[in-house]
């Protein structure tokens, strides 16, 4: 005998209800369990996180979102400052040059004067604030490169290991 449409839907159907209804024996098995834990533990609906029915929710106080600091204080250079905390360092920079803080102070009508036009403030020392590049750069035949800083790589270990010298890499 051929299957047909028919009967495949027939099982398909009959598969479904007993689907179902495995399902609900298996829910109110569950439901059942955690009866027996709430009444054990004697747990609440606000302990579960529900909502009794009809009730009112409550509300959460919500904390106010931190807002950004306005800026108080500023250099035309587009450094800003809000006033809080520790002096940024351009401003110590500017201080110890020899300059008071109103100067900086923002919304006075005439505007900081650029911190490169200050006195104290010359190229060189901005220069001098800038890490200095490596004097000796270590390179091997295989173009692998260390500048001298941070922790030796991995090529330069196992070089090393293998019993040459670290001048050998020198350039």
């Amino acid at each position: 005998m051929a299957t047909t449409y028919r009967t495949i839907q027939k099982q398909i159907d009959k598969l479904q209800k007993q689907a179902e209804s495995l399902r609900d024996r298996e829910v109110s098995g569950v439901v059942e369990r955690i009866k027996v834990a709430i009444a054990h533990y004697g747990l609440t609906a606000a302990d579960l996180g529900l909502e009794p029915r009809g009730g009112a929710k409550k509300s959460t106080p919500t904390k106010k979102a931190p807002g950004k600091a306005k800026s108080a204080f500023g250099d035309s250079t587009g450094n800003v400052w809000s006033g809080r905390g520790p002096h940024p360092h351009w401003l110590r920079d500017a201080l110890a040059a020899g300059h008071s803080l109103e100067e900086f102070r923002l919304g006075t009508g005439s505007g900081p004067e650029p911190i490169s036009a200050k006195k104290g403030m010359t190229k060189a020392k901005k220069e001098k604030l800038k890490r200095p590049p490596p004097k000796t750069v270590y390179t091997d035949e295989s173009g692998n490169t260390w500048s001298g800083r941070g922790p030796r790589p991995r090529w330069l270990r196992a070089a090393l290991e293998s019993g040459r010298s670290l001048q050998d890499f020198a350039k």
